[in-house]
């Protein structure tokens, strides 16, 4: 998504929020233009959360201290699978330091979401280690039962854990019927081709509501699609088969 395209998205949708998360699937440090992105949000007074896979913060330091977001949420599990064993301290190192320098202005969220998964034991049980080692912390306090944001590791420094979800599959038949859900109760997603979607799962835009480039956003929220998966989640209902087949669920 180009500057340009950024900044009219921007202007559609300020009425409607505050905030704006830079995600949906792809990894946003990888955008060569994010200084120019950060400086359009921050100009809008809009408060910016990032998600990342945290493999570009020791290159992107300099950006991202000038543009102190409001929060960053780095899934610590995606190195499992993309960055060698060898590698695992170098990158939670890099982390850590990134975290300890930001947290001053931006809330910081280091994210195991795999640890239901039996497989992922020795790269959970690595960055435990790490982290209590990090923060002075007992390994016993990881075992704590946490809500919301997590285990406080320090100032605007936490730790979430949860299970592993599934993502949603449109080349499967889904089974499940009755679900609560985010989508369209206080976020939609908009992709870099300017599709708007009920939710950030969503990335192949298989439930493309419209295009924020050619319809007002207070139109597409108002499309008969819209208005009934909304509906739907209000009444604990799936209305949509691709909803069918998501594994995630809303901690309560």
């Amino acid at each position: 998504m180009s500057p340009s395209e950024f900044s009219l998205i921007i202007e559609k949708i300020r009425p409607f929020t505050d905030y704006i998360y830079l995600h949906v699937l792809g990894e946003p440090l990888l955008h060569p233009q994010l200084n120019e992105i950060l400086t359009i949000s921050e100009t809008a007074g809009l408060k910016i959360n990032m998600t990342t896979n945290g493999g570009l913060l020791e290159q992107k330091k300099e950006i991202l201290i000038e543009h102190p977001l409001r929060q960053i949420n780095i899934s610590l599990h995606d190195a499992e699978e993309n960055i060698v064993s060898e590698k695992w301290e170098d990158y939670l190192n890099s982390v850590f330091d990134f975290a300890l320098i930001s947290a001053a202005n931006t809330y910081l969220c280091l994210r195991l979401w795999n640890i239901s998964n039996e497989s992922s034991n020795k790269f959970n049980s690595f960055c435990l280690k790490k982290i209590s080692e990090k923060f002075n912390l007992s390994e016993d306090a990881f075992v704590e039962k946490t809500k919301g944001n997590g285990l406080k590791l320090a100032e605007h420094i936490f730790l979430q854990q949860a299970p592993r979800f599934e993502w949603p599959d449109n080349k499967i038949k889904g089974t499940q019927t009755q679900k609560n859900c985010y989508a369209l109760r206080d976020h939609i997603a908009i992709l870099s081709d300017g599709q708007v979607i009920p939710c950030c799962l969503d990335a192949d835009a298989t439930m493309k509501l419209g295009s924020i480039f050619t319809q007002e956003l207070s139109d597409i929220l108002e499309t008969k699609r819209a208005k009934d998966i909304k509906k739907g989640f209000e009444q604990r209902k799936i209305v949509e088969p691709f909803c069918a087949t998501c594994g995630f669920i809303i901690p309560t």
